[in-house]
């Protein structure tokens, strides 16, 4: 490859003395060697550097940078800071950016964007979710009180359920249109308590009405009267075991004091818990 480029600096070298200028030369070689031989500007490089009287045909060395670089010192940077850059890690190693890319790709390192959470959960909240999930199940060891669980939760429901489906349409036919959803779509706000055997309770809203501590309370009023009404031997001995999210409305001063009137024991809920309510999967 070396003695190649040598090659193709002495026919332009030819060409300089034979008083040809730069793309005459770049033509003539390109049409015995091929349009990839030489670019049109590398021979108007070697014209110029001619012209100053450096015939020199070998490549000037250059001092570049190090390229050899430890894997350990970029997993030590990128640990210590998940979203540097290339040009960061490079900058702090003494490297080009493009050897970093290099060195990543073997690593099997990529960049992704952060995926949002509700939350920023911190260590006090971490331990509070792991006893929220834990207490349950030792309570179960000495006291079998799941079929005495009431849980209940919040579900928008639409009145029209649009989806894409796929059909069957000859080549060089137009395929079938859907209508996509409107962007306020009519729906209705359900709310739904629960135990092992079934649905105890359920109400839906009217429509633009949402969940406040005021409608909380007058449901838990009514979810009381289902509960007597099939399970009088429970609110008789105030033994309902009941479970519901830390939304607002669920953690107000009225809620806590209306369900210390009812008598219920209420179980602790992990905070910021993204996971996605039992009712969803219970209703679908």
């Amino acid at each position: 490859m070396e003695n190649q480029k040598e090659h193709f600096r002495h026919i332009l070298v030819f060409y300089l003395r034979k008083g040809k200028n730069a793309s005459q030369a770049h033509k003539k070689l390109c049409a015995v060697y091929g349009a990839e031989a030489l670019k049109e500007r590398q021979c108007q490089n070697w014209f110029a550097k001619f012209r100053s009287g450096d015939f020199s045909l070998k490549d000037e060395k250059r001092p570049g940078r190090p390229v050899e670089i430890e894997d350990d010192l970029i997993k030590a940077i990128i640990d210590l800071d998940r979203h540097s850059t290339t040009r960061e890690i490079a900058e702090k190693l003494h490297v080009s950016h493009t050897c970093i890319e290099n060195n990543l790709k073997p690593l099997d390192y990529v960049q992704k964007f952060d995926t949002w959470v509700p939350h920023e959960l911190k260590e006090t909240h971490l331990t509070q979710r792991i006893n929220s999930c834990d207490f349950p199940k030792k309570r179960n060891e000495n006291d079998s009180f799941l079929k005495r669980l009431i849980t209940g939760d919040e579900k928008w429901v639409v009145y029209n359920n649009i989806k894409r489906k796929r059909s069957w349409s000859k080549l060089g036919e137009p395929t079938q249109t859907t209508s996509k959803a409107d962007i306020h779509q009519k729906k209705v706000l359900l709310s739904v308590w629960w135990d092992y055997k079934g649905v105890v309770y359920f109400d839906l809203l009217p429509s633009n009405r949402t969940i406040n501590f005021d409608v909380y309370i007058e449901q838990l009023t009514k979810l009381n009267n289902a509960v007597e009404e099939k399970w009088p031997e429970l609110t008789n001995r105030k033994d309902v075991v009941f479970h519901h999210d830390n939304t607002r409305s669920h953690t107000s001063l009225v809620t806590r004091q209306k369900l210390l009137e009812l008598g219920w024991d209420v179980l602790p809920n992990p905070p910021y818990s993204p996971d996605l309510a039992p009712s969803d999967y219970f209703l679908l």
